[in-house]
């Protein structure tokens, strides 16, 4: 996983380019070149909306000649793709915008669908005015340059016979004193760059937001699938959870208890027979109890751990970092209590993840960072192994994943070929 990338968002919460954006807006010089970008890059799916555009709308008059029909329905369909990447490009720098869980309809009923018609509505704004504010952000900037380093240039071609030169806003310039005045020109532009590029972006990415989300429907479509999903995936881990439960106590405990009757039985056959041995049956006997008792209690644990209620998360997760047979660093910043099921999810899942680490990464350090805030608890864990960690084939990522989702949260895990590893739990405070 990339170490850089930070805690991952949730659904429905704010990307966090949105987040940089706006714990940023009070500051123009850090704003500006973020607004930049996100303009530019704006710009070029305006672009391409303006070309799709123009092809529907040329296939559209070609049908007078019946060539168009041939031409439309590909153009159409064209239109759900590019909405996409305008889904993703929002999403990376607001809040999550969801793709229509519904098909393309076929071309004949693309005024009919909702969906479909914000779509296209969406198309005739971004590949119009969008283009326009897109080639306006993107012009301000080089204004600006220019017009600061023109005595710069106009000196670098004196020697020419130029008898007069005209700035980017066709100033007629005669003498270095006008010279200078562009300049001061070039600083009032870059002031404008600070203040206007920003409102630019907001203006770009309105007709985005407005009409790409899918329809009020298509939102509780969405939900309802989604929640199916999730409890299907929490009545698999609970019943996971219980037989994992039964193969504890099978394999583990019962043995030992049956280990521990069989022994008593030793005792009462060497009172009656060898009172003077009965002493070290007895002795073996306490052990097998005592080792019974202890894989008792390790079931118990794994039920609910009692640290949790006693200690809290904080605390709780300081006891596996110290078990971790790999030097662990825990950094903890928890503003509230989560509810119970929160907190065990993510101490189970930081127990499952130190747990593959010691098997399967080879690491030498991990590093475990834990914070909330009024409605989120984030979990990241990140070690410096080989690498190639995946929740297919039943692993017990995958387990983790059962568990967050359940609760309406995500896992995420990025482990590329040599490492490093970094798994990210997400989960609402309130769950």
């Amino acid at each position: 996983m990339d170490a850089a990338d930070g805690l991952g968002s949730t659904p429905g919460a704010e990307a966090p380019g949105g987040q940089a954006l706006r714990r940023s807006s009070t500051n123009p010089l850090r704003l500006a070149p973020t607004s930049f970008r996100q303009l530019t890059g704006g710009l070029g799916s305006a672009l391409l909306a303006m070309v799709l555009l123009a092809s529907l709308a040329a296939s559209w008059i070609l049908c007078v000649v019946g060539i168009g029909f041939l031409v439309l329905p590909t153009c159409l369909r064209a239109v759900r793709p590019l909405a996409d990447r305008e889904r993703v490009r929002l999403t990376r720098w607001g809040d999550v915008i969801e793709s229509p869980a519904a098909p393309v309809p076929a071309p004949r009923d693309h005024l009919v669908d909702p969906t479909a018609r914000r779509e296209l509505a969406w198309l005739v704004l971004h590949g119009t005015v969008d283009v326009a504010l897109g080639i306006i952000g993107l012009m301000l900037p080089l204004a600006a340059i220019g017009a600061l380093g023109f005595p710069l240039w106009r000196n670098l071609m004196a020697g020419q016979s130029i008898p007069r030169q005209d700035t980017a806003v066709h100033w007629a310039v005669d003498d270095p004193s006008h010279a200078w005045a562009v300049t001061a020109l070039g600083v009032a532009l870059v002031a404008a760059v600070l203040l206007v590029t920003p409102a630019l972006t907001w203006l770009q990415a309105v007709a985005g937001r407005l009409l790409l989300p899918p329809p009020d429907e298509g939102d509780m479509s969405l939900r309802i699938a989604e929640l199916t999903a999730t409890r299907a995936a929490a009545l698999d881990a609970h019943a996971i959870e219980l037989r994992r439960i039964e193969r504890a106590l099978h394999d583990g405990a019962q043995n030992r208890l049956v280990a521990v009757n069989v022994l008593l039985g030793g005792v009462r056959q060497a009172v009656l027979r060898d009172p003077a041995t009965a002493l070290e049956a007895v002795d073996r006997a306490q052990t097998a109890t005592e080792a019974a008792l202890a894989e008792l209690r390790s079931v118990a644990r794994a039920i609910l751990p009692p640290v949790l209620t006693d200690r809290g998360l904080g605390g709780a997760l300081d006891g596996l970092a110290a078990a971790s047979p790999i030097p662990c660093r825990l950094e903890v910043d928890l503003r509230t209590r989560c509810a119970a099921a929160t907190e065990a999810t993510a101490y189970f899942a930081v127990a499952e993840a130190l747990t593959n680490a010691a098997r399967h990464s080879g690491a030498k350090t991990i590093v475990v960072t834990v914070r909330s805030d009024s409605e989120h608890l984030h979990v990241a864990i990140q070690d410096d192994g080989s690498g190639g960690a995946s929740d297919r084939n039943g692993s017990g990522l995958l387990g983790i994943r059962r568990r967050a989702e359940a609760l309406d949260g995500t896992m995420s895990v990025r482990s590329p070929r040599g490492g490093p590893t970094r798994l990210e739990v997400n989960l609402p405070c309130g769950s």
